[in-house]
This record gives C-alpha cells, structure tokens and sequence, in this order.
C-alpha cells in the first residue's frame, strides 16, 4: 500500500508520512533544521513542547532521526505539513516499548508554525498520524497536554480524544502552575 498524501482544506497544505519526506532529497536535508526552527520559536513563546529552553539543532536532529528509524519498523509515525516548499508543521506517535503495551502508541509531538495557526493544519497532522495508528494496528492512541492550551485540547476532543486524568498543577513555569491533562483516543471502538 502506498503511504497516504493528505490534502486539507488550506490551500496548498500538503501532509507528508516519513518516506514521502525521505523521498524528496530537498525537503528531508532541510527537515531537521526548519523543525528545529518552529519548535524553537514555540518554545521561546512560552509553548509547552516538553522544552524550557529552545531545543538545540543536535537535538532536534538526533529526536527527529530516531523517530524517521523506529517510523521504518512501524514503531512510531511521523508527519511533516508543508505549504509550498515551507514546513509549517510537523506531529509524530511512537509505541510504546513494553512488550504488554505495544498495541498502544503516545502522540507525543505536535508543532505548528504560529504564523498559520488556526488554519487547520493541527487538525490535518493529527487526522493522519490517527490514520497512520490506526494502519499499524494501534488500539489506543494517548496523550498529554498542559491544561492552559485549550486550543490543542479543544482540537484533540473534536476528533474523538477523550480526557482520562489530569495532575492539577503539575507542571511549573517559573512561578505558574498549569495542569498536566491526559487524553485517549479508542481506536478499538468504531467510529
């Protein structure tokens, strides 16, 4: 089966898996370094991305490769979402690694460039890495998010998360306290 293009309603948006990226000798040389450079000015904006501090170009290249490996034994699957030749977007799930719980994968990125938030390519990377799970025979897709960033939440919900725990203030940022929302999507349900 060849690997899905997905197309979204913004114009021009184009959803690519990871060997669609590696295909495109371009994109996949530039990949780690225009990630690196959205998730960094996210971060620098106060986003929560699992980083205080922007991440590093090392970093980035050395996560970002080890997901493109664990995506080419299906253990993980990565989306990068491009407007033209620029990424402005990028998501990635892996599975988990216990052998009790490797039906079961976290969606642990999503990063989508500020400058066109709001524009449904959150919404587009997330519909095909819950396709990509629901490819590789994941049964339940996992989550987490800081509870002020009701954007993303409010995005995970309309496509069928649902929230199974929450650590009220969990997380610090300098004097702020945010809570450490969990979400869950059933795909053994269906839809």
């Amino acid at each position: 089966m060849e690997p899905a293009t997905t197309r979204d309603t913004t114009a021009g948006l184009v959803v690519l898996d990871a060997r669609q990226l590696a295909a495109d000798p371009d994109l996949a040389a530039a990949f780690a370094a225009s990630a690196r450079r959205i998730l960094a000015d996210l971060v620098a904006g106060g986003a929560a991305l699992g980083w205080v501090e922007p991440p590093s170009r090392d970093e980035v290249a050395e996560l970002l490769g080890r997901v493109a490996a664990e995506a080419r034994g299906s253990d993980a699957a990565l989306r990068a979402a491009y407007l033209g030749r620029r990424l402005v977007g990028l998501g990635y799930w892996r599975r988990y690694a216990r052998p009790t719980h490797r039906p079961h994968a976290d969606l642990e990125k999503l990063a989508v460039d500020a400058a066109v938030h709001g524009r449904g390519v959150g919404r587009a990377l997330t519909a095909a890495l819950i396709a990509d799970a629901q490819e590789a025979g994941i049964e339940v897709l996992t989550l987490d998010a800081r509870g002020d960033n009701t954007g993303a939440l409010s995005l995970y919900r309309s496509l069928g998360f649902s929230e199974y725990g929450r650590l009220p203030d969990f997380v610090a940022v300098g004097e702020h306290r945010y809570d450490k929302v969990f979400q869950m999507l059933d795909l053994r349900r269906p839809a």
